[in-house]
């Protein structure tokens, strides 16, 4: 079956009609759905824009051997019939593998400041990405109309990274099966916008009545629901339903003619049902507390010191400076200082470092990853020892091993890369008031943000939101304006201690690579690095 654009539109307007018909408080929804554009869009590597003329034909049998869950697929409005008819003309050249990536993702957003809502739309996205894999070159393309015409013509496109005889396409598609790490129904859409208000409106509220000094509050609510359709030349297909909602919350405090200001973010693949009433009291207290704190501050100290990461959020620190410099794309270009490094000492061996897709509802999970791969825990650094890097399909051709759960990518627009999901440390022998006892003179990082990171060589800067002074062992003065400058082997290796209390962080992380964005989880307990350079602003 096709969908004609005007249904496309159509169908498009009808749900935007359904969220305005059920929000009236406040008049405060100016909901906006916005439909993909039609036509086809192209993003090619290693491949012209010239077509050949090619015949595309289908097997007579496709219907009725194929072992696909017929309707995942028909639910984007395409039959099986027509995707092996596209993967039949992406392989028409000489491809030796094509998959198809078909997306649909409904979005909301609302914001909350000065007590009124200044912000709610919703959008609704969906297309279908197409590559054509030839050896280690890549021809991709998508498009954003799904009417077959615009989809042979993508097809074609992502076919002309080769030119040769016309490669087999499977007889049949088996519906491969993932173990479920977050609800599988719409969790999101099941909460009316009303109730959503709600939410935030609360929060809101409770961050005001915590302390006095508060002056202003922002509040920003965000969900998705995203459903993802793979099928490749390998006879494989496969179905994943996605749920997501963020809450976000920044506030700003005056005292003495001192203004200061601080945030707190959560994020859940559990929907917003996790936001019950002693969740938001527990988002209240964290961002008042980490707001008023800063009127204690003094200027950040300068110069070379122990630096003791506080567990949970200061796993960003890990995530950029060494976990990027693991992903296998970057080791197949040698442009990673890890490129050599496998199987060598890189961190003292009570640290271990997992990069794992299979945690229950975490923000980084996910049940298959891009190319249709399950997901899984893979360990990259096991007692200290370098083990694996993080592999697409692509990564793990050039190195002859498999994948590991990590292509994934952005949407349907896009090509998948390397990426990480939920990546932590894992305990160490260390009693965390024993690390800060072993500190004569240093800094507590508590949490981070403005990061910048060379992917190289592993150099780095991270501003400091939340910091204290270590003197004599005990932690005492709040810091602001503080950055830590390092490079994130060299700290790894510079690990003395690994404290017994890790802790995953439940922030909206978001990690950007290659014009690509994808939800990620973190986390590490707390750890003391040798020394790292602190630049303050103490004189």
């Amino acid at each position: 079956m096709k969908i004609p654009s005007e249904t496309t539109k159509k169908n498009v307007a009808d749900n935007r009609q359904k969220q305005i018909n059920g929000v009236s408080r406040r008049n405060f929804l100016q909901l906006s759905a916005g439909a993909t554009a039609l036509g086809v869009g192209t993003s090619l590597l290693g491949c012209k824009n010239k077509q050949k003329n090619t015949t595309v034909t289908s097997p007579d049998n496709i219907e009725k051997n194929t072992g696909i869950k017929m309707e995942k697929l028909e639910s984007f409005g395409i039959s099986t019939a027509i995707a092996t008819k596209l993967m039949a003309a992406a392989l028409s050249t000489g491809g030796d593998y094509c998959d198809l990536y078909f997306q649909r993702k409904k979005s909301m957003w609302l914001s909350l400041e000065d007590n009124s809502v200044n912000k709610a739309y919703t959008n609704i996205d969906m297309g279908v990405g197409i590559r054509v894999l030839k050896g280690m070159q890549t021809g991709y393309a998508f498009s954003e109309s799904f009417d077959e015409k615009s989809l042979l013509s993508a097809a074609k496109i992502a076919a002309s990274v080769a030119n040769s005889t016309p490669g087999k396409i499977p007889q049949a598609f088996k519906a491969s099966t993932f173990k479920k790490y977050y609800p599988d129904y719409p969790v999101c859409s099941q909460l009316n916008p009303n109730k959503k208000l709600k939410i935030i409106k609360n929060l809101e509220d409770k961050i005001f009545k915590k302390d006095k000094r508060i002056k202003k509050v922002k509040v920003y609510y965000s969900d998705s629901e995203e459903e993802v359709f793979i099928m490749d030349s390998q006879g494989r297909s496969g179905y994943d339903y996605r749920p997501m909602a963020s809450l976000i919350t920044s506030c700003v405090a005056e005292n003495n003619n001192r203004r200061e200001a601080n945030y707190y973010r959560t994020a859940t693949r559990k929907g917003p049902q996790l936001f019950t009433s002693a969740k938001i009291d527990d988002i209240a207290n964290q961002a008042v507390n980490r707001t008023v704190i800063l009127f204690d501050s003094i200027a950040g100290p300068v110069g070379e010191m122990e630096v003791v990461l506080g567990p949970g959020s200061s796993g960003i620190l890990l995530h950029e400076a060494i976990g990027h410099g693991m992903e296998a794309d970057f080791a197949r270009k040698k442009i990673t200082i890890y490129t050599d490094k496998l199987n060598e000492k890189v961190a003292p061996e009570f640290v271990n470092i997992y990069d794992d897709g299979c945690l229950d509802n975490m923000r980084g999970s996910i049940n298959m990853d891009d190319e249709g791969n399950n997901s899984q825990k893979t360990q990259l650094v096991e007692n200290g020892i370098f083990k694996t890097f993080m592999h697409d399909k692509l990564s793990a051709r050039h190195f002859g091993v498999k994948p590991t759960g990590n292509g994934r990518r952005q949407s349907f627009r896009h090509m998948p890369l390397p990426r990480m999901r939920n990546t932590y440390m894992t305990s160490g022998p260390h009693k965390p008031e024993d690390i800060i006892k072993s500190v004569k003179k240093g800094i507590y990082a508590q949490t981070f943000t403005n990061g910048q990171v060379m992917i190289g060589a592993g150099d780095f800067t991270f501003y400091v939101k939340t910091g204290y002074l270590i003197e004599d062992g005990k932690i005492t003065t709040p810091v602001k304006d503080v950055n830590i400058i390092g490079n994130g082997p060299e700290v790894l290796a510079d690990i003395k201690m690994v404290g017994n209390d890790s802790k995953l962080d439940d922030g909206s992380w978001t990690c950007g690579k290659g014009g690509q964005s994808v939800p990620v989880g973190l986390g590490i307990p707390t750890v003391k690095v040798g020394k790292i350079t602190v630049g303050g602003t103490a004189q």
